[in-house]
């Protein structure tokens, strides 16, 4: 089966620069799972399907490592002035954590979940989930019906049950503290193990393995050891969120007298496999004590950051600054990190923010985080695959339109996509040959009624925050709503 693509814009790739170059009023052919052709000439009469999307990008897939794959991220935990009623406290870990959801509620959650990285014109996603709503972490069952649902799908997925060795928790008296049961990081990561062997390049390669612990200050030093140990001998990536936080910063160095670089380094995890989500908190940063020290060159020789903007300022935060990052050589490939999961806004939201910390309009450009979504992600995950519109890639492409009338006037596709649209104006994904997403519509799905479910379950999860609440606050105390509610009228 092959397939032409036509646009008013196509953005292809030149590998005499590994860049990517615009095509105008071009052409994209695949066939089966593999691009054979980006450009102008190819005959239409040679192909069994021509699509012509008209005023539209049509570009590669978007490639998400911080992908949500659950029913929420800040949207609840991102206004609050005492969040610590979103964490676990003290009294309720001690009495045994419980799950919120059973496990056919979290593999419906990560699915919907998943449908959602299609429609924002995400193809390769390494998938992260709240453990809030877990009695500790993630399980190997917990995945397996994640790659079953990717796979059902169509998503493209590097994925790893979840793993740590402490969690935060909530004293009666209000204060942060670490509740550690080592024995449950190890059988995290045994899990984790298994999970790679039996589903690293499951589904023709849709599935890929990956070792996935928690935030740095809930593992042991023990632990980490044992991860970078086991990702070389599965020769697999580490994501491992590091860098994202001043309070990170000043428990490690309570409990462990170092950084989070050094520590990385000490344990042996600071190497080309590994991918640190956020990595902004490093000397020099306006809200960092300590000044420079080289932290930019050790983070070069990792496998990238994941940078997520649209999440961090959310929370108050942004990247100091990434040009930057991008002079020392540090690969930057991007997250979603919240939901929706939509790249598009990520991409602006990262360009304005560079603007912002830097005081430069020039900084941090379109272009530049166009290919940290694509070229950076794929560099990051050792691909030369994905990423790019190129014979012999493989074809996952996304279709971006520029005609509704919100968008306005065109002018630069890339500016223009960034700034005048958003996911909503994703029309198609293509991902592996297969259409995944067409006319804004993952095929096989009842929406509405994922919808109605998905929100459902939302409510319940709102709802299982007072047993954890150090307060045990009632929901309607935890989430006030902006506006007071109108009595109805009778």
């Amino acid at each position: 089966m092959r397939t032409l693509v036509t646009a008013s814009h196509v953005i292809g790739y030149d590998p005499r620069t590994d860049d990517h170059v615009l095509f105008r009023d071009a052409q994209v052919v695949y066939e089966g799972s593999r691009i054979v052709h980006v450009g102008h000439g190819h005959d239409p009469a040679a192909c069994d399907e021509v699509i012509d999307a008209g005023q539209a990008v049509v570009g590669p897939g978007f490639v998400d490592l911080d992908a949500l794959a659950d029913i929420d991220h800040a949207l609840l935990d991102t206004w609050h002035a005492d969040e610590r009623g979103l964490e676990w406290s003290r009294e309720y870990v001690q009495a045994g954590p419980a799950a919120v959801f059973d496990a056919e509620e979290r593999a419906f959650i990560r699915a919907y979940a998943l449908s959602q990285l299609l429609r924002n014109g995400i193809t390769t996603a390494m998938p992260i989930a709240a453990e809030t709503h877990s009695d500790w972490a993630e399980s190997y069952d917990d995945l397996a019906a994640t790659a079953a649902a990717a796979a059902r799908l169509g998503l493209r997925v590097y994925l790893g049950p979840s793993y740590r060795s402490g969690v935060p928790v909530v004293t009666p008296d209000g204060e942060r503290d670490i509740w550690w049961e080592e024995d449950k990081g190890e059988e995290g990561l045994a899990d984790a193990i298994r999970f790679v062997r039996d589903f690293d390049g499951a589904h023709d390669g849709l599935i890929r393995g990956a070792l996935l612990p928690c935030r740095i200050e809930t593992l042991t030093p023990e632990l980490m050891r044992a991860t970078a140990l086991a990702a070389e001998e599965l020769d697999c990536p580490v994501r491992l969120h590091c860098l994202q936080g001043t309070g990170e910063l000043r428990r490690l160095a309570a409990r462990h007298a170092t950084t989070p670089l050094a520590l990385l380094r000490e344990t042996g995890l600071l190497g080309p496999r590994l991918l640190v989500p956020h990595a902004i908190y490093i000397g020099g940063h306006s809200q960092v004590d300590a000044p420079y020290a080289g932290e930019l060159d050790e983070l070069a020789t990792i496998g990238g950051i994941v940078h997520c903007p649209h999440t961090m300022v959310r929370y108050g935060a942004a990247l100091e600054d990434f040009d930057r990052y991008r002079a020392a050589g540090v690969t930057i490939a991007m997250g979603t990190d919240s939901f929706p999961p939509d790249m598009i806004r990520n991409m602006d939201y990262g360009t304005n923010l560079s603007k912002l910390t830097t005081g430069r309009l020039e900084a941090g450009s379109a272009a530049d985080y166009y290919r940290a979504a694509t070229l950076g992600g794929a560099r990051a995950l050792g691909r030369t695959d994905l990423g790019r519109l190129a014979p012999g890639a493989l074809a996952d492409l996304v279709v971006v339109r520029l005609d509704h009338p919100r968008t306005g006037p065109v002018d630069d596709p890339v500016r223009t996509m960034l700034m005048n649209t958003s996911g909503a104006d994703v029309d198609t994904v293509v991902v592996n040959g297969r259409t995944v997403l067409r006319s804004g519509t993952v095929p096989g799905i009842d929406e509405p009624a994922w919808r109605t479910r998905a929100q459902a379950l939302f409510d319940r999860m709102k709802a299982a925050y007072t047993t954890r609440d150090y307060l045990h606050r009632p929901p309607h105390a935890l989430f006030p709503p902006s506006f007071p509610t109108a009595p109805e009228r009778r």
